[in-house]
């Protein structure tokens, strides 16, 4: 695994699924695995369990853990290439990008959608800059049209939580929100359910529809009602238009996932990457329900790091 940025970057799905699992049972079984090898966590933009779950991850393999709050800790960054600086930017991204091999064997870098740009979004205009930039592995802690790390965790969710031998109905819906939310979490997902032993589909409004890119022949559902009809698992998230890019075309119906809606599943838990906003994306009784594995979630955010962190170093020392 040179990088870690999406699905792709997986040689077997199933493989590192279990390898989290197993890390699982016992986190600190190889604390020297990273022994004299640094990873420099990169923030642009805000986080709570991508930060901590990352640093318990690294920390767990034994590596220096190096935390950088780009936005607020480091110098105004520039993107463009050929840009004249003579403005409010005052280091380059490809320099900022060069002195981090200097100090790191692994860059971990969390950049969300501009959402002004559909073409830069699209293009990943700041995580492809790493990727190209970057002489160690990258590692996406969430890029504009992805959020692997959250997926992967999502992944191993759904299989700790399915001891059946059918194949499990996973829903992904749509839900509301106050304020224009990018597509990477629902993007991401799509990716890695595709690649999972599920029947996936996904529900969301007239106007919502993700980019079928992402989407390819999953089955998408306007109605949320009958998309949640039989489902074993059901996935809460928001997102704004991508065909209307950034945009909240009106909605009239309720999609706030209820505890009426969810008597029309298969006594499906409910799964949310979080932050959420409670009583606008689902209730407080689906969130507080028994249902609810989304802390249980939240917790495998330090396992599908470790994981991948894990396999890193492995190629690493390969070399």
């Amino acid at each position: 695994m040179k990088n870690f940025t999406s699905v792709s970057d997986i040689e077997n799905l199933q493989d590192i699924i279990k390898k989290a699992l197993q890390i699982k049972e016992n986190p600190l079984s190889d604390t020297e695995k990273g022994k004299g090898k640094t990873i420099g966590l990169v923030f642009l933009n805000s986080s709570l369990r991508t930060r901590l779950s990352s640093q318990i991850a690294a920390q767990n393999l034994g590596l220096n853990v190096l935390t950088l709050n780009a936005a607020q800790e480091a110098w105004n960054l520039e993107f463009a290439d050929g840009a004249v600086m003579n403005g409010d930017t005052v280091e380059h991204i490809k320099d900022a990008i060069e002195v981090l091999n200097q100090y790191c064997d692994i860059i971990a870098v969390r950049c969300f959608a501009g959402m002004k740009s559909k073409e830069d979004d699209v293009n990943e205009s700041i995580m492809s800059q790493f990727e190209k930039h970057a002489k160690v592995p990258v590692v996406s802690l969430e890029s504009a049209t992805r959020h692997p790390l959250q997926s992967l965790a999502d992944c191993i969710t759904i299989t700790e939580n399915w001891k059946e031998e059918r194949k499990p109905k996973v829903v992904l819906t749509w839900a509301p929100h106050i304020k224009p939310i990018a597509q990477a979490v629902g993007n991401s997902f799509t990716e890695w359910m595709q690649e999972m032993d599920v029947d996936f589909v996904i529900a969301n409004p007239e106007g919502y529809d993700l980019d079928k890119n992402f989407t390819k022949d999953t089955k998408v559902f306007h109605n949320q009602d009958e998309a949640l009809k039989d489902a074993d698992f059901v996935y809460v998230k928001n997102w704004s238009s991508f065909d209307e890019y950034a945009t909240m075309p009106e909605v009239k119906e309720s999609w706030m996932l209820t505890a009426e809606k969810l008597e029309n599943t298969n006594n499906a838990k409910v799964m949310h990457c979080l932050p959420v906003r409670r009583n606008v994306e689902l209730s407080d009784e689906v969130m507080d329900g028994e249902n609810s594995i989304i802390y249980q979630q939240a917790k495998n955010r330090i396992f599908s790091a470790q994981a991948v962190f894990s396999e890193i170093l492995d190629e690493l020392k390969s070399k």
